[in-house]
């Protein structure tokens, strides 16, 4: 059976020394330098003109990772339509896949614990992101309900539906937010599968090692004819456009 380069250990260890004497000291740089640049940005031009540094950022952490990226189903985004967007999470990587390929214009529902990243906390906020502290249900809410204002012209609103990033590589059972969401804003989903994240930095370690990554982007599901009652079928339904993403790759893999 032909060995992963992860498994060759000369290269293994070769890529740790890079890692911690260039990679990690690069991350921090970008990071911090464009943080108060998107931050600067989104004060004197708005959010839309700060999002490009995330692009930049996400690009160029990829780069020196390096980290491949292939997108499929570009031709399913309309920029003029604003989504309710949800995608699977294996990884920290998700964040630099999506950032940096997706084509749509698009706000972070993410933790609050984020918001204390140097450089990183403060251009979120001020990008429009969206901040949630899970451990106050009621704030939480009031969050999303501010997050609406956001949500027009072409901004859409990102999920992570599973709530945390998946520890086994397996699609886990949705959360109710994004979907509340997409019925109460009238706004269609737009699924995405993200394949490979997971063996370029494996969940809750700092294990990080070059590899390919898949984006697929997926049909939108319109959301007319739901309502909160039948609900559990859209949820089902935007599950088993992201489940059959994962299934294909692993046929071909």
């Amino acid at each position: 059976m032909k060995r992963s380069m992860r498994e060759i250990k000369p290269i293994y260890y070769l890529y740790k020394i890079y890692k911690y004497l260039i990679f990690i000291p690069l991350l921090l740089l970008s990071t911090s330098i464009l943080g108060v640049l998107a931050s600067v940005l989104a004060i004197v031009a708005g959010p839309k003109i700060g999002t490009w540094m995330g692009v930049i950022w996400s690009r160029f952490n990829s780069l020196i990772t390096p980290m491949f990226v292939k997108v499929t189903g570009k031709e399913h985004v309309d920029r003029k339509q604003s989504y309710v967007i949800v995608a699977n999470h294996q990884s920290q990587y998700d964040i630099f896949v999506i950032y940096g390929w997706l084509p749509v214009d698009f706000r972070w529902v993410m933790k609050i614990q984020l918001r204390q990243i140097p450089f990183l906390g403060y251009a979120c906020h001020k990008l429009g992101h969206v901040y949630i502290d899970r451990s106050n249900p009621q704030a939480a809410k009031d969050s999303i309900n501010a997050a609406k204002e956001r949500i027009r012209d072409g901004t859409s609103i990102l999920f992570f539906p599973e709530g945390t990033r998946s520890s086994d590589g397996l699609l886990h059972d949705f959360k109710k937010g994004a979907f509340v969401m997409a019925l109460d804003m009238g706004l269609p989903l737009l699924p995405l599968t993200i394949i490979g994240t997971r063996n370029v930095l494996p969940n809750n370690t700092a294990d990080l090692f070059p590899g390919r990554v898949k984006l697929i982007i997926h049909p939108p599901i319109p959301t007319e004819g739901y309502d909160h009652d039948s609900m559990p079928e859209l949820m089902e339904r935007a599950w088993a456009s992201i489940q059959r993403g994962l299934e294909e790759y692993g046929k071909k893999g």
